[in-house]
């Protein structure tokens, strides 16, 4: 019995396989040449050329990015010519009869003033030139004139009028996410230099006040602490990249509180427990400096008690697909009303601007999710979690620059 069940489960194995098989292409998602309707092929065309010309566009208009993406723009039109321009120059013709290019630059200062596109006639005495009609149509960005898109063919076409209208326009999206994308990269420089000028002043004092202090008294101590001082401000002040490993911020945090502890002594005790796993993640350059330096504020500096100790505790762990960051202080506090209306960026610059400027760059790169989670009260010290995904788009830390790891 037993054997004839395994003849039969044998035999009937290519059948299974078969139909597993079978279903399979039956379940299967529809390729290129299954889209049915030749309006839903055409559709799907259109939009897969539309997304192959889209990233360079998102890079600005020059003329290489106006290179890159004439062919597919082209392609979206269906027409003889086509050609890119910025203000006074025609940056790329792809495609028949680039000897109109004169004639083209005539019409683009009219272009320019009025910011209406305009179909005209092209004359040409090359009887081999099929180009006949030209269509210019300009490219905006926040409602300034920024170039032109022109199609050229053989004959009048209002179709071709309407249309090259809508790539015209769907090129100006395109050349306003890249305005869009520039902003945003000088927002988070100067969000950085705003941090500099707040670390600047008040800490290079303190420090440079305590090395001399040890000038005469402790030489190798004030040796010591000045190379901490200049490698503290080389990270801080260093021009290159948005972003830095873990290992490098928290390096660059060990070198701020060794000179902190050098002015303050016993009266601050620190405590760093950081998984060796997370030190590689990437994170928003001078990201978690200046919660720790909010913490040495709230905890040393706004003590009304001189003899009063401080204590922060800094820990990054693994936590699956983030690193978990915590800094914790037993300070001052904060009123939670307060503390919303610094992160909403309404306390003014008595508030200071260190947790709100994290907070926003962390959203920026991480999105919503990952803002700092912040546990105070008044009296009761703060505690700050930071959540740094392990892998992101984009996210990398850049090269350090030549001679140094700064």
């Amino acid at each position: 019995m037993i054997g004839f069940l395994a003849g039969m489960f044998a035999a009937a194995l290519p059948l299974v396989a078969v139909g597993f098989w079978a279903g399979r292409r039956t379940a299967r998602r529809p390729g290129l040449g299954d889209l049915g309707t030749p309006v839903e092929h055409a559709t799907f065309q259109t939009l897969h050329t539309a997304s192959v010309a889209a990233p360079p566009l998102r890079a600005g208009l020059t003329h290489d990015t106006a290179r890159r993406a004439a062919r597919g723009l082209r392609t979206l039109l269906g027409t003889d010519a086509l050609c890119l321009t910025d203000r006074t120059a025609v940056l790329t013709w792809d495609g028949a009869g680039e000897h109109h290019s004169a004639e083209i630059l005539e019409r683009l200062a009219r272009i320019g003033e009025s910011g209406r596109g305009e179909a005209f006639r092209i004359h040409c005495d090359d009887d081999g030139c099929a180009l006949r009609w030209a269509v210019v149509t300009p490219l905006t960005v926040d409602d300034r004139v920024h170039g032109a898109l022109v199609a050229c063919a053989p004959r009048e076409s209002a179709v071709l009028v309407r249309a090259a209208a809508e790539v015209a326009r769907w090129v100006s999206v395109q050349l306003e996410l890249a305005d869009l994308d520039r902003s945003r990269t000088r927002l988070i420089e100067a969000e950085i230099r705003a941090l500099r000028a707040q670390i600047s002043p008040h800490f290079i004092f303190n420090s440079l006040a305590v090395i001399a202090s040890f000038v005469r008294t402790d030489p190798d101590r004030a040796r010591e602490l000045l190379l901490e001082f200049a490698d503290f401000t080389r990270y801080s002040f260093r021009r290159h990249g948005d972003f830095t490993t873990l290992a490098d911020e928290l390096h660059a945090i060990d070198q701020y509180l060794a000179l902190v502890r050098a002015r303050f002594g016993e009266r601050l005790s620190v405590t760093l427990q950081i998984a060796p796993e997370v030190l590689p993640v990437t994170l928003p350059f001078l990201c978690l400096q200046p919660l720790v330096e909010n913490a040495v504020k709230h905890g040393l500096e706004g003590s009304a008690a001189p003899q009063d100790r401080s204590r922060i505790d800094i820990t990054a762990r693994d936590a699956g697909s983030e690193a978990l960051v915590v800094i914790e202080d037993n300070g001052v506090g904060m009123d939670p009303g307060r503390l919303r209306r610094i992160l909403a960026g309404e306390a003014g610059a008595s508030g200071g601007i260190g947790l709100s400027n994290v907070d926003d760059r962390l959203r920026q790169v991480y999105g919503d999710g990952h803002g700092l989670v912040i546990e105070t009260a008044v009296g009761a010290g703060m505690k700050i979690t930071v959540r740094l995904p392990k892998y992101q788009p984009g996210v990398h830390p850049a090269p350090g620059p030549p001679g140094g790891s700064g």
